[in-house]
């Protein structure tokens, strides 16, 4: 399963639509994705549930964005991306090309 993937932005729009995603269960509870695309803000990027078995959010960020994130589950449990090798410092990257 691809864990991020891309997409054109919504027409008339310069921007990638990125969609992160998790299986539905791992980690169980509510899981948010938070980076500097959202201040590092817990629950403004829930990952909401889905009818294929798994949870997503979605940005909008200008083409060749350069995104630091990580997830944030319950209980303040932050989890890094296994599908995404590159690392800043502690924090995943992913280029939005």
């Amino acid at each position: 399963m691809r864990v991020i993937k891309t997409s054109r932005g919504r027409a008339g729009r310069p921007a990638w639509r990125v969609t992160f995603i998790l299986p539905a269960d791992a980690p169980p509870g509510p899981v948010s994705v938070v980076g500097d695309f959202n201040d590092w803000q817990p629950g403004r990027h829930v990952l909401r549930k889905r009818s294929n078995g798994t949870r997503s959010a979605a940005v909008d960020v200008p083409p060749g964005a350069r995104l630091r994130f990580r997830y944030l589950a319950e209980g303040g449990c932050w989890l890094d991306d296994p599908d995404v090798p590159a690392r800043d410092g502690r924090d995943c990257l992913f280029v939005a090309d």
